[in-house]
């Protein structure tokens, strides 16, 4: 053990003395959190949404049937309590929900304004607006089509009442911060992991630790403690930004939250010293995890290109880019407050991953140059 902690010990001070590692370590993440957080925006199409239909008459049949042609939304419909409708939130199943009350009909025709809830998931607050812009302007539209049988004494009015769920200012960044966080993490730790061992062996200095009386093992170990102990606090300044500078309050439990991001970090530094063993140059190693994490991240994550505007095969490759399944804990986490019950699936799927990705690495680590 004291072996160990000597070449970690060792570690830290290249990484320190190199200027270069911290500008891409803690530079990055700052630049690309205030560029995605502040700049961007999003649109999505297929959204499923679930109707309640307390009314079960001709005009509240009509209105729904109007939603369902829209090729925008995926209608289901369903007679369901608030707290069915709030559970299949937390699932993440659904995207928004429309209840049209029992005596629906009744007050559009005699005092011309019919309430109707409109719910959406404010954790996605781009699909959100979309929702409640289309909604309204299909409940316009039938309020035109409508009209002419309704009472020339009291004008029809039918009044959305609309709420966001997880976050009801309609905050912007709350999409994208989860996703810039994954692929944050994602770049940086297998970026500068997979440089560590091809640096080594291009300075020459791999075959001193080869000989040294240190097991080969420990020198992957000495090598992605460093960068998982600095992620960690690169992660930690990631919220700080998220919380003071966006404005974004954590909702789930902190402890959770960094269990989750260290899982995840050991995946990527699991990935980086992967390609560090397999590649010769440094050049090489940092073109396959900048190039190559970069573009799966951003495509198949879904903070950017919802996944469910994608062909089927595209959805199946993204079940194997780690940054999927963490972009989906954080959402559930850090914007909507859920505990780990609703998160096991995601972690088993990232703890199958980091030790796959570990496993190879170690076998695929050369003792002879």
């Amino acid at each position: 053990m004291k072996q160990l902690l000597v070449f970690i010990r060792k570690e830290f001070y290249h990484v320190f003395r190199d200027q270069r590692t911290l500008l891409i370590m803690f530079g990055l993440p700052i630049v690309q959190l205030v560029l995605f957080g502040f700049a961007l925006s999003s649109e999505v199409k297929n959204i499923r949404l679930v109707v309640a239909d307390y009314a079960k008459d001709v005009n509240s049949e009509k209105l729904i049937d109007k939603i369902a042609t829209s090729t925008y939304l995926i209608v289901e419909r369903a007679t369901v309590t608030q707290e069915q409708i709030e559970k299949e939130f937390k699932k993440g199943e659904v995207k928004g929900a429309l209840i049209i009350p029992a005596n629906f009909s009744s007050d559009l025709m005699h005092i011309g304004k019919a309430p109707v809830q409109v719910i959406t998931d404010g954790s996605d607050p781009n699909i959100a607006k979309t929702i409640v812009n289309y909604l309204t302007t299909i409940i316009t539209d039938f309020q035109e089509q409508f009209a002419p049988t309704a009472s020339t004494l009291y004008p029809l009015h039918i009044q959305p009442e609309i709420r966001m769920l997880y976050n009801e200012e309609g905050n912007g960044s709350l999409n994208f911060i989860p996703g810039v966080m994954a692929l944050i993490l994602m770049i940086v730790c297998t970026a500068l992991t997979s440089v560590s061992i091809v640096k080594e062996k291009e300075m020459g200095t791999m075959e001193v630790l080869l000989v040294s009386p240190f097991k080969p093992v420990f020198v992957l170990i000495a090598k992605a403690v460093p960068y998982l102990i600095l992620s960690l606090v690169n992660f930690t300044l990631i919220l700080l930004l998220t919380v003071f500078v966006l404005d974004i309050q954590i909702q789930g439990n902190i402890l959770l939250l960094y269990f989750e991001s260290t899982l995840f970090i050991i995946t990527c530094l699991s990935l980086g010293l992967l390609i560090s063993n397999v590649t010769n140059s440094q050049q090489t190693a940092l073109l396959i995890s900048l190039m190559g994490m970069m573009l799966p991240t951003l495509i198949f994550t879904g903070f950017l290109m919802p996944l469910e505007n994608m062909p089927k095969a595209f959805q199946l490759i993204s079940y194997v880019i780690p940054s999927r399944w963490y972009y989906l804990i954080v959402k559930s986490v850090m914007l909507k407050g859920l505990g780990f019950s609703f998160v096991w699936k995601e972690t088993l799927v990232l703890m199958c991953m980091s030790t796959g990705l570990l496993t190879i690495a170690l076998k695929n680590f050369k003792v002879r140059l």
